[in-house]
């Protein structure tokens, strides 16, 4: 008989963001909650880790100053964030071309002469595209139609053409997709957030957000090391052997150990990048601006220590470039070579110095895209993620709190 040891009202199965958020918002309603992380830090796939000197996300990642849940969740000063330039220096078979973003200062419109990256109709169209995302109501977005972003590129009255240099590079680093293929509803929602806010770092690097969420709960919540192999009738068995008692469970955790918690439940596909970090003696890029390349032989890339001086030793540079899918061997050669040309600069004595892949990067998120579904399973069960919402950061922390209401509002009712 495996003894069962009383405990808090909820327990929620795995650290990450969307776990942290419904543990935080649970604590609030009044409710004893506990976090079981089987790993030994905060975070899931939103940490970061110091190697050799250097500040490692696991995975290049941004920061959107503008999510609602971001604003509602987090002190955002307590993070020190410092800005990517507004904008995309897109790599082509021309040189490097410009995209910014015109109402951040005068000085970008000049990126937007007709010619340049795009020409009159087309940005004429993103001028309506952008104006209409960033100042309609986010319920229009929510309940319009929802096709792939191709089709709504088209429909918006956009050039092939520009589609292929701007639009299909760019997003596919967005949505770790190259044939945009992702619901228009995320599109639109992802291109308003971008337009109202501002793309950072946290000085200490990404994982300082999930940090800053467990720091706020109260000592003790999160328990690090502490795997869970099974829900139970009473609540969760433990990787030791031990059940551990709570009127509800929410689950949190990545796709694979959530099927395996919640067999039958329905799990869209995910997709994974790889990241390969170089270092360099000398900066290759004076400026902290995401670049892209045309001809889709990176996703992106950026010399992440002109965004956060504080990611490498003084007197270094360190650039991180990401790809769909594996590592395998030869693809950091064939990923430098493209760099040289995407920087103007011999890259033959670049060091590399570490690869992270992500395997459950991000959901696929094709139309119909529902935005936002029930947390409750079963029972006393519970689920949440990104998976659940609009892969996102801003996805991740609503269905946390999706997940606390419907939580709090069962528990109240029994």
């Amino acid at each position: 008989m495996v003894a069962i040891r009383s405990g808090p009202d909820v327990l929620v199965v795995g650290a990450g963001l969307a776990g942290l958020a419904c543990a935080r918002d649970l604590t609030r309603a009044g409710l004893g909650v506990r976090v079981l992380e089987a790993s030994d830090g905060v975070g899931g796939r939103m940490r970061s880790d110091r190697h050799e000197g250097f500040v490692i996300d696991r995975g290049f990642q941004v920061f959107n100053t503008s999510y609602p849940q971001v604003r509602r969740c987090l002190a955002l000063r307590a993070l020190r964030l410092r800005p990517f330039t507004p904008g995309v220096l897109v790599h082509t078979d021309d040189g490097p071309l410009r995209l910014s973003d015109p109402t951040r200062g005068r000085r970008r419109l000049g990126d937007l002469r007709p010619g340049r990256l795009a020409g009159s109709r087309d940005l004429a169209a993103l001028g309506v595209l952008s104006a209409r995302d960033m100042l309609a109501p986010a319920r229009s977005i929510k309940h319009g139609d929802d096709r792939t972003t191709r089709t709504a590129l088209a429909a918006g009255g956009f050039s092939e053409e520009f589609v292929e240099r701007f639009f299909r590079p760019f997003l596919s680093g967005v949505f770790l997709e190259d044939e945009l293929e992702t619901s228009s509803r995320v599109f639109h929602l992802v291109w308003r957030s971008m337009l109202r806010g501002t793309l950072c770092l946290p000085t200490e690097g990404i994982g300082a957000v999930p940090r800053l969420l467990a720091d706020a709960l109260p000592a003790g919540a999160v328990r690090l090391d502490t795997p869970v192999t099974r829900l139970t009738d009473d609540g969760v068995l433990l990787g030791t052997g031990g059940e551990l008692a709570a009127r509800a469970v929410v689950v949190a955790t990545g796709p694979g150990q959530a099927t395996a918690l919640l067999p039958g439940l329905e799990m869209p596909e995910y997709r994974t990048v790889t990241t390969y970090y170089h270092t360099a003696s000398r900066s290759p890029l004076a400026e902290p601006v995401l670049v892209t390349d045309v001809r889709r032989r990176f996703l992106n890339t950026c010399v992440l220590s002109e965004v956060v001086p504080g990611y490498a030793p003084g007197g270094m540079a360190l650039i991180a470039t990401s790809v769909l899918g594996q590592d395998h061997a030869g693809r950091e050669a064939e990923v430098r070579a493209a760099l040289a040309e995407a920087y103007g600069t011999d890259t033959g004595a670049w060091q590399p110095l570490t690869v992270r892949t992500v395997p459950d990067a991000l959901p696929a998120m094709p139309p119909p895209r529902p935005l936002s579904r029930t947390a409750r399973v079963g029972p006393r069960r519970y689920v949440c993620g990104d998976h659940r919402a609009t892969g996102s950061v801003q996805g991740a922390l609503a269905s946390g709190a999706r997940a606390a209401r419907e939580v709090a509002r069962d528990l109240a009712a029994r």
